[in-house]
């Protein structure tokens, strides 16, 4: 079984925010065909966060309906656009009305798929924090704390663990706290997402300190699933 990741999707079948205004043409199509033929039933996509243009949780069923279709299990986290996204009981809840229990989420918590450990938070920018922003930055430090204590605690110390960001955690010049916290729980891969168009010139994709980062934005991608296991 194998693990995939893609970010960024910004679904709107039930949004009016189209995205071929950034010149992304027919690229929901590009995305199935893509999945569809990588994908097999007992894999794992996670879905690194900006999922879809919906602002309350009940308007999202068309664009979880489009990730339900597809094969696999989906794994999704939070981004910085996603207005619905609301407690892990009421997601889960509200997917378990609609019957689509192929998707879960990581928010506060872990998940366990085949020996890896997979955590993960939002993240925040990190670059000389405004005042308005330093509440969220150190609560999204607590976030990623959670999730890895989570998985450690519940699923052992022997796993590899991978990080699951929305926000890049590092510039080209530059380290987070985000990464300090992945190094202090032995991380092995971190996936994250967020950058598009001119801002891809910042994408760091590497193994820096045992940690591999991967940049998982579906334009920088082509719109096409990286394998990451």
């Amino acid at each position: 079984m194998s693990i995939y990741a893609i970010s960024d999707l910004h679904l709107s079948f039930n949004a009016d925010k189209p995205m071929d205004i950034f010149g992304w043409q027919d690229y929901e199509n590009k995305i199935k065909e893509d999945w569809k033929s990588k994908v097999k039933k007992d894999d794992l996509v996670i879905l690194g966060g900006d999922f879809s243009w919906s602002m309350q949780l009940q308007d999202t069923f068309k664009d979880f309906e489009f990730i339900h279709n597809l094969p696999g299990k989906k794994l999704l986290l939070k981004g910085n656009h996603d207005y619905w996204w609301g407690t892990l009981t009421s997601m889960r809840r509200y997917i378990n009305s609609i019957g689509f229990t192929d998707i879960d989420f990581i928010y506060n918590n872990s998940y366990e798929f085949e020996d890896k450990i997979i955590c993960g938070t939002r993240g925040w920018n990190f670059s000389g924090p405004q005042d308005e922003d330093e509440k969220i930055y150190n609560r999204e430090k607590q976030r990623l704390k959670l999730s890895l204590e989570d998985g450690v605690n519940r699923f052992g110390k022997d796993k590899e663990i991978i990080a699951c960001l929305h926000y890049p955690p590092l510039k080209i010049d530059e380290i987070s706290d985000f990464v300090r916290i992945m190094e202090d729980y032995n991380v092995k891969k971190c996936i994250y997402g967020h950058l598009h168009g001119p801002a891809h010139k910042f994408v760091v994709e590497k193994n820096i300190d045992g940690i591999e980062y991967i940049m998982t934005s579906c334009d920088y991608t082509n719109f096409k699933l990286l394998k990451i296991y």
